[in-house]
C-alpha cells in the first residue's frame, strides 16, 4: 500500500506541540507527507515542517521554560488584542528563514477567519510566516493579522480541524490530528512531569519570559479563584472541541489521532518534551489500529 498522505493538524495552543511527535512517527515509518493543512498551532508546526525546519524549531521549543519568551512578546494597549506578535514572528523568521508557500515541496494550507466577513479563509500563497501569523491570531490574545487588506483571526473560531482543503489532494489517505479532543478521566494537568533543574542555556535566555508573564496574571487572583485568563482559555478550548466534533462528522478522515484537551492548557509551552512524546505515542496507537 502506498504511503502518500494528506496530514491535517488541528488547533489547540501548546497541545499542538504534539503535532511534532505525530510527524516524527510518520517519518520514521516511511509515510510521505505530500499535503499539509493546519489551523492555528497546527498551521505553525505544519508550515515549519513544510519549509524543512522542524528540527530547528523542535530544538527551540524544547528549550522553553517557565521563565522564558516574555521578551519576544510586544504588549499593546488593547488594540484588538494583548499582543501584536511581530517580535515573536520576526524572531522565528530570523531563526528559520522565511519562504513563499508557492515554493514549498509540500503543499501547504493555513486556515484563518476573516473577522469582517465571518468567513473561513484558506491561505495557500504568500510568505509562510504571514500565513501562520494569521492562523494563530487567537482573539483577545493576538491582534488580528493584516493579510492583503483582510483582518484575519485564528482559524479555530470556525474550523479547528480543517479537513475540507484536502478534498482535491492526490494522496492515498487523510490523517488528522485533533489536539482538542474530548476530556478524558484520569488525566490531570497538575500531574505533569517536572523537569530537572538545570542551568539555562543561551538559547533559553534568548527565548525570554512570556509564559511567566501569564503566570503573573494568574497570581493576582486568589488561589481558590479562577483568573480571567483561566476562564477565557477554558471557554476557548470548549468551543474548539465542540466545533471540531462537528467538522469531523462532516469530513471524516481516514485516520483520526485524537488527543484529549485536558492533557495541557493552551499556554503550557514549557511542556514540549512531554507533549511531543504524547503525539508520537498517540500516532503509533492510532496507525496500528487503522492498519
Amino acid at each position: 500500500m502506498s504511503k502518500k498522505i494528506s496530514l491535517v493538524l488541528g488547533s489547540g495552543g501548546a497541545r499542538g506541540l504534539a503535532h511534532i511527535g505525530a510527524i516524527r512517527w510518520l517519518e520514521a515509518n516511511g509515510y510521505e507527507i505530500a499535503s499539509l493543512v493546519g489551523c492555528s498551532m497546527g498551521a505553525c508546526v505544519g508550515g515549519i515542517h513544510a519549509i524543512g525546519k522542524l528540527d530547528e524549531y523542535e530544538q527551540w521549543v524544547r528549550a522553553i521554560r517557565k521563565r522564558d519568551i516574555v521578551a519576544l512578546m510586544d504588549l499593546t494597549l488593547w488594540r484588538g488584542g494583548l499582543l501584536k506578535g511581530d517580535r515573536l514572528f520576526n524572531t522565528l523568521r530570523d531563526l528559520l528563514g522565511d519562504h513563499m508557500i508557492e515554493d514549498l515541496a509540500i503543499k501547504f494550507t493555513a486556515v484563518a477567519v476573516d473577522i469582517n466577513k465571518s468567513k473561513e479563509v484558506w491561505i495557500n500563497h504568500g510568505p509562510v510566516f504571514d500565513a501562520i501569523r494569521a492562523s494563530v491570531s487567537i482573539p483577545l490574545l493576538f491582534t488580528p493579522a493584516d493579510f492583503h487588506g483582510r483582518r484575519l483571526i485564528d482559524g479555530a473560531v470556525m474550523n479547528p480541524i480543517p479537513i475540507a482543503p484536502t478534498v482535491g489532494d492526490h494522496t492515498d489517505i487523510v490523517i488528522a490530528v485533533n489536539v482538542s479532543g474530548q476530556l478524558t478521566k484520569g488525566i490531570s494537568q497538575a500531574g505533569k512531569k517536572p523537569r530537572p533543574a538545570e542551568t539555562p542555556s543561551k538559547l533559553q535566555e534568548r527565548i525570554g519570559q512570556f509564559l511567566d508573564s501569564l503566570s503573573s496574571i494568574r497570581s493576582e487572583s486568589r488561589a481558590d479563584e479562577e483568573s480571567i485568563t483561566d476562564v477565557v482559555y477554558t471557554a476557548y478550548d470548549a468551543m474548539q472541541s465542540t466545533i471540531a466534533r462537528q467538522k469531523l462528522a462532516a469530513y471524516p478522515p481516514d485516520v483520526l489521532i485524537d488527543i484529549p484537551r485536558n492533557v495541557a492548557n493552551i499556554m503550557e509551552f514549557d511542556r514540549a518534551d512531554e507533549l511531543i512524546e504524547l503525539g508520537f505515542e498517540a500516532t503509533d496507537k492510532a496507525m496500528r489500529q487503522y492498519f
